[in-house]
């Protein structure tokens, strides 16, 4: 019987044992980089105040490396920059370095120091040697070109401006636990390209929508974070105690009503890019604490806000992504062709097999018995025919929406704050966007009647009572708000999350937040 093969390590057989070894190694490091911070210390001051580099290492490449030897060593081209240390080799006489600077394009913010005697001195080159990866360091030096063609800086000074206490994670593994980079973004920032560039887009996009709304004539506005009643949006929220005034408050699950109140106030168009809570599942879809923007425009209808979404996410992905063909999950997503715009009952036909019975109440029920609704059948029963339709609908049809498409007239019932059409009993003029299988976007013709919204409130209350903890309260001053009159309106609301997981090919909602919801680490 042949030998059975045996670990090169231990530590290899057994996972647990393994990270202990890992951790073992890390601790001891940073035993040693401590030991290096005090003898800073013991030598004058570790952590310099006095930085200031004036180059970037984009802009370095932009301008000179397309620039040969012999041109670059003419113009003797001085430069002064920092950065974070990723690469060292020391090479005897010779030693080189990688900085990485928050500058990004195709040096990936990168800039390769040579260090030599000649350049700094024997004793700053001896003492550099002894410098770590994740060491902050200021170079001085003059542009040159080295025998492969590389842009580098041959250092005249250098300097070690913050000590790295912790190893970074191995160069050519990086961090392999995806929870670990949520929850260490510093790091994984430190160290993944690609995660840099995906909140770069995020900061692009959120100027783009600002930009568009505001040469749109909307007006940017900030409301309440915390509200005395949540209100905007059927969910549940955080709850509060403010001292000073000895009350109850809530964290805001939407801000609609107070941008509502701006409608009654005079404004016709506002907008707010807001931070919103629900106290409510934590999925590769949602966050506790997410950002979406809002905006409301008087004199505008759902037909109105459908065009002009279709427009502004457009124009979005436009200048983020230099593109409205985006690949997503290895299809793709065309923004080029007009976003279709069905009615609840028009997708169940179109995407499913229903037929005509999706006009059929008791067919409905049983189908959604079948899927798996947990519902009470006798209360289902007493679901009406919209209702049911758009419980089917989100059931068998949103995963498969994978092109824009607008989702138009949900019922009255579940829209409490949505205008009755005045065409089609017992729905509202309300549209969903869905891409890719996923709500972006809710959006309606404002209800301005004070005495409707009065009622649709109380049947609110009503639901809550009956233990609906996601039915919204009443609230006495928005119904005094639109008392004194609202202009007819459009809302909508954009989850920018959401939008961003579309723009940079992102599967989770954690990709696009920089520091998601996670359980303590104890």
């Amino acid at each position: 019987m042949p030998d059975q093969p045996h670990p090169a390590n231990p530590a290899d057989a057994n996972p647990s044992s393994a990270s202990s070894a890992a951790l073992h190694d890390e601790n001891q490091l940073m035993v040693e980089r401590r030991s290096k911070l005090a003898a800073l210390r013991a030598a004058g001051n570790a952590f310099p105040n006095d930085i200031k580099p004036e180059h970037r290492a984009e802009a370095l490449f932009a301008q000179y490396d397309g620039m040969s030897k012999e041109q670059l060593a003419e113009l003797d081209v001085q430069v002064n920059v920092a950065g974070r240390m990723m690469l060292k080799r020391v090479m005897g006489k010779a030693s080189f370095a990688t900085l990485q600077d928050a500058s990004f394009g195709s040096s990936g913010g990168r800039i390769q120091v040579y260090v030599n005697n000649d350049g700094v001195g024997e004793a700053l080159h001896s003492a550099f040697k002894h410098w770590d990866l994740g060491d902050i360091v200021a170079a001085t030096g003059r542009l040159f070109k080295t025998r492969t063609g590389e842009l580098s800086i041959h250092a005249t000074g250098l300097r070690l401006v913050t000590k790295s206490l912790r190893p970074l994670p191995d160069k050519f593994h990086g961090m392999a636990d995806q929870e670990v980079k949520y929850r260490q973004r510093y790091v994984d920032l430190i160290t993944d390209p690609a995660a840099r560039e995906r909140f770069r887009a995020r900061s692009r996009a959120v100027a783009s929508i600002r930009e568009f709304m505001t040469a749109n004539d909307f007006l940017e506005v900030e409301t309440p974070m915390l509200h005395p009643i949540p209100g905007g949006a059927n969910a549940k929220p955080f709850r509060t105690h403010h001292n000073a005034l000895d009350q109850e408050m809530f964290l805001r699950i939407a801000p609609e009503l107070y941008l509502k109140r701006l409608l009654v106030g005079g404004f016709e168009r506002v907008f707010e890019i807001n931070r919103s809570y629900r106290n409510e599942g934590i999925s590769v879809r949602h966050n506790p604490e997410f950002t979406m923007m809002e905006f409301y425009a008087a004199w505008w209808d759902y037909n109105d806000l459908m065009a002009f979404t279709e427009s502004l996410i457009r124009d979005v992905a436009q200048k983020v992504t230099g593109s409205l063909q985006l690949p997503y999950g290895g299809k793709l997503v065309d923004l080029s062709k007009p976003f279709d715009r069905l009615t609840i009952r028009e997708a169940i036909l179109k995407h499913t097999d229903a037929g005509e019975q999706v006009d059929d109440p008791g067919w409905l029920t049983n189908a959604l018995k079948k899927l798996g609704m947990t519902e009470a059948k006798d209360r289902l029963a007493s679901r009406s025919l919209a209702s049911l339709q758009v419980m089917y609908f989100e059931e068998t049809v949103e995963e498969k929406l994978w092109q824009p498409t607008f989702i138009c007239d949900h019922p009255v019932e579940i829209s409490p704050l949505a205008r009755a059409s005045d065409t089609k009993p017992g729905v509202t003029e309300r549209f969903e966007l869905y891409i890719t299988g996923r709500e972006f976007g809710n959006a309606f013709s404002e209800l301005n009647d004070a005495e409707e919204q009065a009622a649709r409130f109380e049947s609110q209350v009503a639901a809550k009572d009956g233990g609906d903890d996601e039915a919204m309260f009443y609230d006495h001053d928005f119904i005094r708000a639109l008392e004194y009159g609202m202009p007819p309106a459009g809302g909508c609301g954009i989850g920018i999350d959401r939008l961003m997981m579309l723009l940079t090919d992102s599967a989770s909602i954690r990709d696009v937040i920089l520091f998601p919801a996670l359980r303590r680490e104890n």
